[in-house]
């Protein structure tokens, strides 16, 4: 994985809006590969810079997926964030 695809990754997920989200898929077509959703994954999972958000980055189903620093903080964050997820609502 090049350095420049992670730094475009990391442009990408700078610039989603507080409250908002963006699939992996969908980081993945804005930085240059589309089809290289796992990769952004892969790259958001070694991410401790507090400067990008990828918390902000979800499951294309809807679903949050997961986070370096916790599953339950990443929901948290994102509702301290005015996020609504409804797939997470209607599930129940």
């Amino acid at each position: 994985m090049s350095s420049g695809f992670r730094e475009r990754v990391h442009s990408v997920v700078r610039s989603i809006a507080k409250g908002s989200v963006m699939s992996y898929g969908d980081v993945a077509k804005a930085a240059g590969a589309p089809g290289a959703a796992r990769a952004v994954g892969t790259i958001l999972k070694a991410n401790f810079d507090p400067s990008i958000p990828c918390h902000r980055v979800i499951r294309a189903n809807g679903t949050l997926g997961h986070y370096n620093r916790g599953d339950k903080r990443k929901a948290a964050i994102l509702k301290e964030e005015g996020y609504h997820n409804d797939y997470e609502k209607n599930k129940k």
